[in-house]
């Protein structure tokens, strides 16, 4: 029995925490429909996140999943934020905007955040899940000590095996397909660029945990052809960015329906991790930027928002970190609660042939 039995889920199914995108109205429409709703508290403080909590258990009384960022915090380099900036000035001055004159680690990790933990010990929300890495040993025994149901993801076995060994419930497996940030530990390693098929299979016949899969999944046939891997549910993203809950721009909805849906690409350019965005102009920078790298995240990502805020007011909507999947082009518009209907009734078609 998997530990996400104990949730009372109608579908195996996980909507996954999108900074930016999911909301607590999303969360809790997704969870009432029978799934798991997720929220992500990352790029918030404390508070905000408790209002954020307190939001979701207005709509529902249903299980969903707060979704934290466990970073390892970022070297600030003098010289190297000034280079970067530097790099990006044209852009700047083409939208009649100057850079900032420094940049800022605008979003805290976990493992740096007490005050997150004492919250989250205090509204306990029914399942926490990790990004980026894993919190200490006595974070993960107090919220387990709290009754919170744990999740992290891993982009390979070896992320994995440190998930199991840490005492957390059940790993996502991330494939390369996913929208957003890789989820790797160490975003400077070497990415073997395991796709949802071989990294789900992989995690599932030698991993130690319940295995989510999740990477490119966007209808009901992709939920059971990760079942069929072994998975106990799939987590989508990608395919509730266009549901009306959904905290996404009209140009990034717009585009998530373009041409840009058929041509995603990984770019550490827009917050200095890798991620998966809809081909835009930050991620074409990649040919003129050459060699130099950007500095660590979430610090370059400071610098990725201002463009995006002066090009922005200037007219020019093409510099958003618009995350996408592979699976864009199979998105589809329709409320949270009504997309998740539909992904069940796909299922049910699936499974009984």
């Amino acid at each position: 029995m998997s530990p996400l039995d104990r949730l009372g889920l109608s579908i195996p199914l996980i909507q996954a925490p999108m900074a930016g995108v999911s909301t607590p109205g999303m969360a809790a429409n997704v969870s009432n429909a029978g799934a798991l709703g997720s929220i992500a508290v990352g790029a918030t403080d404390a508070s905000g996140a408790r209002a954020m909590i307190d939001a979701v258990r207005a709509g529902t009384d249903r299980p969903f999943n707060v979704n934290l960022f466990v970073h390892a915090s970022p070297v600030a380099d003098a010289v190297r934020e000034a280079a970067w900036l530097d790099a990006l000035q044209p852009l700047f001055t083409t939208y009649g905007a100057q850079p900032p004159s420094r940049l800022r680690t605008i979003y805290r990790s976990f493992a740096d955040d007490p005050e997150m933990l004492a919250m989250l010990l205090d509204a306990a929300p029914p399942v926490i899940s990790f990004h980026f890495g894993l919190p200490s040993a006595a974070a993960v025994a107090a919220l387990k000590d709290r009754g919170i149901l744990l999740i992290a993801t891993a982009t390979g076995l070896a992320e994995a095996t440190a998930i199991a060994a840490a005492g957390i419930d059940l790993v996502v497996a991330q494939g390369f397909e996913e929208g957003g940030h890789r989820s790797m530990f160490d975003p400077d390693a070497a990415d073997d660029e395991l796709g949802t098929l071989a990294v789900t299979r992989l995690l599932v016949r030698e991993g130690k945990l319940p295995v989510i899969a999740a990477g490119g999944i966007m209808d009901g046939a992709g939920i059971a052809a990760a079942l069929a891997l072994g998975a106990v549910a799939a987590q989508l993203g990608t395919a509730f960015i266009a549901c009306p809950e959904s905290a996404a721009s009209f140009s990034y909805k717009e585009r998530l329906f373009g041409s840009a849906a058929h041509h995603t690409t990984m770019t550490r350019l827009i917050s200095g991790r890798p991620a998966r965005v809809l081909a835009n102009r930050f991620s074409a920078l990649e040919a003129e930027i050459g060699e130099r790298r950007p500095p660590d995240y979430p610090i370059a990502y400071d610098a990725g928002k201002a463009l995006h805020a002066a090009a922005s007011a200037a007219g020019e909507h093409d510099f958003g970190a618009h995350w996408a999947g592979q699976g864009a082009p199979l998105a589809r518009a329709m409320p949270a609660a009504e997309l998740v209907r539909t992904l069940t009734a796909e299922l049910a078609r699936v499974r009984t042939g």
